[in-house]
C-alpha cells in the first residue's frame, strides 16, 4: 500500500503544470474572498440573531449561518498555507485543526441544505398541515444532533489521529501526519462524506422537482399571466438546487478518484493533477459562503424585511410569489 521512503514525489512542474498557478492564484482567491465573506456572514449573523425562531426553516437557516461563518474563519490560514514558503509548522497546524473545522462547516452546510429542502417540500406540498418533522423542538434537536454527531464522529477523531511526525514519510503532508488508524479513519470518513453528499443531492433534486411541479400546476390552475412573477418564482424554487449543484458537485466528483490515489499513496502525475483539480473545485465550493445569503434573502421573508428595516430601503413584495417564502 505504501511507497518506499526513496520514492520521488512528482511536482506540478514535472507534470507540465506551472507551480505559480497553484502558489499564486489559490492564495489570492482566499485572501480576496475572506473579507467579503466575513463582512457578509457577520452581517447575516447579526440579522439572524434579531429574528425569532418561529419555524424549522429559521432554525436551519441560523445553523447554516453558523456553519458558513466557521468556514469563513479558516480562509486566512488556508491562504497562507497555500503560499510558497509557508512554514511547516503552520501547514501542520492547518492539517490538524483549521482544515478539519473547515470540513466540519462544509458537512454541516450540506446537511442543512437537505433539511431546508425537505422543509420547503412539506411546506409547499402539504400547505396548512404540520408534520412531526416541522416541529420547532424537532428542528432544534435535529440541528444540535447534526453538530454533535459530525464533531464526535469526524472532527475530534481526525484531530486526535493527525499527530504523526511527517518526516521520513512520502505523500501529501496531511496524509503523512496520520497514523495507520488515522489513514483508515480518513478513508472511511471520505467515503461517508461522499455518500452523505450524494444522498443529500438526491433529496434536494427530488424535493425541488416535486416543488416545481406543484408550483407550475398552481400557476396553471390560477390561469395567471404574470410572466415576471413566474420567472421570480422559478428562480426562488431553483435557488437552493442551483447553489448546491454549482458549488458542490464539481468538488465531490473530483474527490472520488483523488481520495483513492491519496490513501494508496500512488504518487503519480495523475494524483498531482487531481490534487490541483481538487484545490480549484474546493475554491468553487468555498464561494458557497457568499452565495448562501441569497437563500436567506429570497426564501425568508422575515429576513428580507429585517434587512430592509435596517438599511432603510423600501420593502415591497409580489403577492403572487409569496407561496415560496417562509411565511406561506
Amino acid at each position: 500500500m505504501g511507497s518506499s521512503n526513496t520514492t520521488t514525489i512528482p511536482s506540478l512542474e514535472d507534470c507540465g503544470i506551472s507551480e505559480r498557478v497553484k502558489d499564486t492564484v489559490i492564495p489570492i482567491f482566499y485572501l480576496l474572498l475572506f473579507p467579503f465573506a466575513l463582512l457578509l456572514n457577520v452581517s447575516v449573523a447579526w440579522i439572524s440573531i434579531h429574528l425569532s425562531s418561529k419555524s424549522t426553516f429559521m432554525i436551519y437557516l441560523k445553523n447554516l449561518v453558523a456553519a458558513d461563518l466557521l468556514m469563513t474563519l479558516t480562509f486566512p490560514i488556508k491562504a497562507v498555507t497555500e503560499m510558497r514558503g509557508a512554514s511547516l509548522e503552520l501547514k501542520m497546524f492547518a492539517c490538524q485543526f483549521s482544515q478539519v473545522f473547515f470540513y466540519l462547516g462544509l458537512n454541516i452546510s450540506i446537511i442543512l441544505m437537505g433539511l431546508i429542502s425537505l422543509d420547503r417540500f412539506f411546506k409547499i406540498l402539504r400547505p396548512g398541515k404540520t408534520v412531526w418533522g416541522q416541529s420547532l423542538v424537532f428542528g432544534r434537536i435535529l440541528s444540535a444532533l447534526t453538530w454533535i454527531l459530525i464533531l464526535c464522529s469526524n472532527t475530534l477523531p481526525t484531530i486526535i489521529l493527525t499527530n504523526e511526525d511527517p518526516a521520513n514519510k512520502t505523500g501529501e503532508l496531511c496524509i503523512r501526519m496520520k497514523s495507520d488508524s488515522g489513514l483508515q479513519l480518513h478513508e472511511g470518513l471520505t467515503i461517508f462524506s461522499k455518500v452523505l453528499f450524494w444522498v443529500v443531492c438526491a433529496v434536494v433534486v427530488f424535493c425541488y422537482f416535486c416543488i416545481t411541479k406543484r408550483v407550475l400546476e398552481s400557476y396553471k390552475n390560477s390561469k395567471s399571466n404574470n410572466e415576471r412573477g413566474k420567472r421570480e418564482l422559478k428562480f426562488r424554487v431553483f435557488l437552493i438546487l442551483l447553489v448546491f449543484l454549482v458549488c458542490y458537485v464539481p468538488y465531490y466528483l473530483v474527490r472520488i478518484p483523488y481520495t483513492k490515489l491519496q490513501v494508496e499513496r500512488d504518487e503519480t502525475c495523475l494524483e498531482v493533477m487531481l490534487e490541483l483539480a481538487k484545490s480549484f473545485t474546493l475554491l468553487l465550493a468555498c464561494t458557497n459562503v457568499c452565495v448562501d445569503p441569497l437563500i436567506y434573502f429570497f426564501l425568508c421573508r422575515p429576513f428580507r424585511q429585517k434587512f430592509y428595516d435596517i438599511t432603510g430601503l423600501q420593502w415591497s413584495s409580489d403577492s403572487e410569489t409569496k407561496q415560496t417564502e417562509d411565511d406561506n
